[in-house]
């Protein structure tokens, strides 16, 4: 019996309209479902097609469904519990043509998703690391990190990336988040509709100066790093601190200025468990790369003046 095949499409292009060919308007559900589905007709392989089947619309449905919430809520325990799911999405996404883009936003998922099941193992979400770094699990990812091979990509962006923020007044380490957002693959794609090494929305995007469509900017490393670069310094600004301004950078500034208001809170342990559960492992995942990459506590970094 062949099994259903889950794939990255099931996990993606629901969300936004993310389909492997730009298109100048989103389609609704039903439309990318039987994108999703002439895909597999047309481009799987003959092996694939003799193994799995592709999902029914409900089943469809209801995996993108658990998807978005075990990224949105606020359970590590459910993120966790999704990482066999997303295994089997990101081995099916890797057989499709085209779909590489996606599976690399896949992976760095299921990496939170580990990480989600080391921290629900632990007694407590100790910050450890630094003094004054005041970030839950940033021990766990500085361990997780440490041992993590530099991305293919890094000698040959890397220069540029971090040109681009020492331009904008920003910490050239800072330029590490790119391989948090995307593995340092400048044409990765989101389902929600990011793209790019930093992952940028297209609102978000267009709000600092870049196109999205024909040709989209995000795809450009240095135009992409100094709007990226702008933004976060913008964000440091408003918040005063960088694993804030990274959840905002996440989740957007207006949970996060929310949730500080209404918890009476300073920083960022005083809002991460009311925070969504991804972003409550991206926090800490950054702050622990730059250190690991640079040598730099990110804490301990701060914009030029100006």
């Amino acid at each position: 019996m062949r099994m259903r095949w889950i794939s990255i499409l099931s996990a993606g292009v629901l969300a936004a309209g993310a389909a492997p060919t730009p298109t100048p308007a989103p389609m609704d559900t039903d439309e990318l479902y039987q994108v999703g589905q002439q895909l597999f007709d047309q481009l799987a392989p003959p092996d694939i097609k003799d193994q799995y089947e592709f999902p029914s619309k409900d089943e469809w449905d209801r995996f993108a469904s658990r998807l978005q919430q075990a990224l949105d809520g606020d359970s590590l325990e459910k993120l966790a519990a999704f990482e066999p799911e997303a295994r089997a999405a990101l081995a099916a996404a890797r057989t499709i043509p085209g779909y590489a883009d996606y599976a690399d936003w896949l992976q760095l998922r299921i990496d939170e998703m580990e990480a989600a099941k080391q921290a629900v193992a632990r007694p407590g979400p100790s910050s450890g690391g630094r003094p004054g770094t005041h970030v839950p699990h940033y021990d766990l990812w500085l361990a997780r990190e440490s041992g993590r091979p530099v991305p293919p990509g890094a000698a040959a962006l890397m220069p540029l990336l971090r040109a681009a923020f020492k331009a904008e007044g920003m910490p050239p380490e800072l330029a590490w988040i790119a391989e948090a957002e995307s593995s340092l693959n400048p044409s990765a794609r989101s389902p929600a509709g990011a793209r790019g090494l930093f992952q940028l929305m297209p609102e978000t995007a267009r709000s600092l100066g870049l196109s999205t469509f024909l040709p989209d900017d995000r795809t450009d490393p240095e135009k992409s790093a100094h709007a990226t670069a702008r933004y976060l310094r913008a964000l440091f600004a408003k918040f005063g601190s960088w694993p804030l301004a990274l959840a905002a950078y996440n989740a957007g500034e207006g949970r996060v200025s929310r949730l500080l208001a209404s918890r009476g809170a300073t920083d960022f342990a005083g809002v991460a468990s009311a925070l969504p559960s991804e972003t409550r492992m991206y926090v800490p995942k950054v702050c622990a790369l730059v250190e690991v990459r640079t040598g730099e506590s990110l804490e301990a970094l701060r914009p030029q003046p100006g």
